[in-house]
Parts: C-alpha cells; structure tokens; sequence
C-alpha cells in the first residue's frame, strides 16, 4: 500500500499491508479501546460502611412501649447519615487482555484510517519550527486534528515544542502509539524514522 507523503519529491511512500492493509476488526477496537479506558479510570470511589460511620452507638429508644418499630444505632443504613451496604471502594478497573488482541486493534484502526488516505508520511528536516509556519503548511494541506508519530531517533525537540502551540495537534513517540490517541485524531502523519521503527516493532512482537 502507498501513502501520500508531504514536503518530499518522492509523493508516494510504501507501508506495510500486514499493518496498514489488514480487514479492520470493530469487536477488537472496541475491547482495546475500553481496556485503555478501564486503566485510566481513577477507582478513587468511596463511601463510608455502618463501621465508619462516626455517631452514637446508643439505643436510640426502648425496645418495648413505644408504638415503634424496634432500633438501634442511628448508623444503621435506614436512616440518613447512616453506613452504606455494598457502596463502592477505592479499586483499579484495570483488567487483562491478550497481546494478540491490542496488536489486531491497533492494526485495525490503523487500517480504517489507511483506506480514508488519513495516513500520512513527511519529513521533518524540511519542516520550520515556528508554529505560524506549521499552521500555515498543514492549513494548505486541509489537516487540522492529527496525531504526529515520530521514532526515538529523530531530531525533533523543536518541532514538538511548536506543535504544542497547534491547537488539535498532538505528538507521541511510536513505542506509545495507542488506538485512543489514533481514533481521537483526523490524521496520523509518520516521520519517516517513526514509520519505519513502528512497523518493525510491530511485525517483530511475539503474540
């Protein structure tokens, strides 16, 4: 599969059919997707037992003579300010999933992305740091939200400190690239380094 590539004389670069040309698969999408939510849910939930409850362990009256039904403490969970009974605690929501299955999501949502020509490869020496400049060059392109990929070899310290100025614009090195982030974003742009260290750690990874 070829991929328009920007700022290059060569305007079509080759990518990975068994990454970027795969059938995509919703049902793994969507289980990655909710695993990567689940993790990110604080779980800070609380709510106070009957135990915790701080009031008086008093009888709150007779047990007998007063045309009552019977009580106790006013902790108990009937009465307002009292415990709860099965609220929710601190906990992680976090739950385990297959490597086969976060590698065939992300595969999958690149490939959605892939077939909308919404995969793109540029190179980032020929690109300014100012960020006037980059709006103006994504402008002309029609690129507003996209998601830059770049590879732990590329020089571009510069470069992301300006982006950071572009709204809808993000940046991740692509150890990290994850199909939140892919399905948040209009476009996917690869540096060409990024491109290639992504694809070969893919292809490589032992499901």
């Amino acid at each position: 599969m070829k991929v328009r590539a920007l700022n290059k004389t060569n305007s079509n670069i080759t990518i990975k059919d068994d990454i970027f040309g795969i059938n995509p698969n919703e049902n793994a999408i969507l289980r990655v997707l909710n695993w990567q939510l689940a993790k990110k849910q604080q779980g800070s939930h609380k709510v106070k037992s009957r135990s915790e409850v701080k009031s008086t362990t008093a009888k709150m009256y007779r047990q007998k003579g007063g045309g009552r039904a019977r009580h106790g403490a006013a902790s108990v969970v009937q009465f307002r300010g009292g415990g709860v009974v099965h609220g929710p605690v601190p906990r992680s929501h976090s739950h385990n999933l297959p490597k086969k299955i976060r590698v065939l999501g992300l595969k999958s949502v690149l490939s959605q992305k892939a077939k909308t020509n919404n995969i793109l490869v540029f190179n980032i020496e020929k690109i300014s740091n100012k960020t006037s400049e980059i709006i103006k060059i994504f402008t002309k392109e029609g690129i507003k939200k996209f998601l830059l990929v770049f590879g732990k070899n590329d020089n571009c310290n510069n470069l992301k400190l300006a982006l950071n100025n572009v709204p809808l614009a993000d940046t991740i090195n692509q150890i990290g690239l994850n199909v939140y982030d892919v399905l948040k974003k209009d476009y996917i742009l690869f540096t060409e380094e990024g491109l290639k260290e992504f694809q070969d750690r893919i292809l490589n990874v032992k499901v």
